[in-house]
């Protein structure tokens, strides 16, 4: 994968800005305007009051993207923000529920070389040009990387591993419980540690940030032209070993909104009944549909290899509901609640698959569709911010 270093990160001081769970927001095209109302009532320091900045983008400096960088620059000068005394690593732990018991997830934040895709960095789903724009216009403007892109390699990394063994009992430099009762742990860790040696052969899998890494790119391209080489050129990065850890990899679960609805498959009793017929390594998924006043679920087979949702649009999907005909949701309830309310024809309800089987798609030169794959717990926005408007500290 590409160099990855140490770093001078800024992070909120608690005793000027408040508790940190106030602080913090999920990625922001996971929040919805709800939950951007609501984290803003959290606190007059809340992230996404930077991420996501309300108001029309009116241009000059009554933009909405130049109010965001006005009000980062306020945060860093009243001491709402305070940059860490030296460049580290940082150890990055995410403890979820699953399944009645808890789990762990961890990896290393680091300030990660930019590469073109494909090489040492795979992406495994499109991007659009919409959200590249909206991110490039707020990069331009705060010249700070708000949160890391999440991507993992195929390991193990024995020595990775051993590193986040050995500086996990270090003080806590932020600690945050999110609304879906995620915690999340970072430390700093020394940056003598010589990171990018261990990880050389292994290309990294982007697993969330594609829009943000397009982003950085675009952004340094425009930076390298005008000065040449610089901080620009790194982008902030969660390393996560696959090897090591395990990563879920959770469904985006298809609403067709026009269009034949399916037939066929086996009738099953409920929606609980599909969720656990539904299974990856043998290609199966559930549909919902309504004829009348009567909604039925049946259990489908595709034929082929996984990841499920490859095959479920190269089969049926692709034909029957091109274009915009899809929407998307991670929530298995939402997507029958669409078709018992009458806004779709149908719900394409799908297992969740692995990194390894992401990973043999991108390998063979393809791409999964679009919102294919919701990797979750995902780092939080705010944790600790990257700028890159100085010079960059090796």
């Amino acid at each position: 994968m590409p160099r990855i270093s140490p770093f001078r990160g800024l992070v909120y001081d608690p005793s000027v800005a408040g508790p940190l769970d106030q602080l913090t927001a999920p990625p922001y095209d996971v929040i919805s305007e709800s939950d951007q109302e609501g984290l803003r009532a959290l606190s007059p320091y809340n992230i996404v009051r930077v991420d996501l900045m309300e108001g029309r983008n009116d241009g000059g400096s009554a933009g909405r993207y130049s109010r965001a960088a006005s009000l980062l620059a306020d945060w860093r000068t009243s001491g709402v923000l305070t940059t860490t005394p030296a460049p580290h690593y940082y150890g990055y732990e995410l403890r979820y529920p699953s399944d009645g018991t808890h789990r762990r997830l961890r990896g290393l934040v680091g300030a990660m070389e930019l590469e073109p895709w494909g090489g040492t960095v795979l992406p495994h789903e499109h991007t659009m040009s919409g959200p590249i724009e909206d991110r490039l216009r707020l990069l331009r403007a705060t010249k700070t990387h708000l949160s890391p892109i999440y991507g993992t390699i195929t390991g193990p990394c024995d020595r990775l591993d051993d590193l986040l063994d050995r500086t996990a009992d270090a003080p806590l430099i932020a600690n945050v419980r999110d609304e879906e009762g995620v915690e999340h742990r970072m430390w700093a860790i020394p940056g003598e540690e010589d990171v990018t040696s261990w990880l050389a052969d292994e290309p990294l899998l982007i697993a969330d940030g594609h829009h943000r890494y397009a982003t950085a790119l675009a952004y340094r391209d425009e930076r390298r032209a005008a000065e040449g080489p610089g901080p620009w050129d790194r982008i902030l990065a969660l390393v996560v070993d696959a090897g090591t850890e395990e990563v879920p990899v959770l469904p985006y679960h298809r609403i067709q909104v026009r269009g034949v609805p399916p037939t066929g498959g086996q009738p099953v009793e409920d929606l609980a009944q599909v969720l656990a017929s539904a299974d990856d390594l043998h290609l199966r998924y559930g549909t919902v549909t309504k004829v009348k006043d009567t909604v039925t679920y049946r259990i489908h087979h595709l034929r082929g290899e996984p990841p499920t949702v490859l095959a479920l649009h190269e089969q049926l999907l692709d034909r029957i509901a091109p274009g915009d005909a899809l929407r998307f949701t991670h929530v298995a309830a939402e997507a029958d609640a669409a078709v018992r309310d009458g806004s779709a024809t149908a719900a394409y309800l799908l297992p969740g698959t692995t990194p390894d089987r992401v990973r043999r798609v991108v390998q063979r030169g393809d791409r999964l569709p679009r919102k294919s794959t919701f990797f979750w717990p995902k780092p939080r926005t705010g944790m600790i911010l990257m700028p890159i408007d100085k010079p960059a500290e090796r």
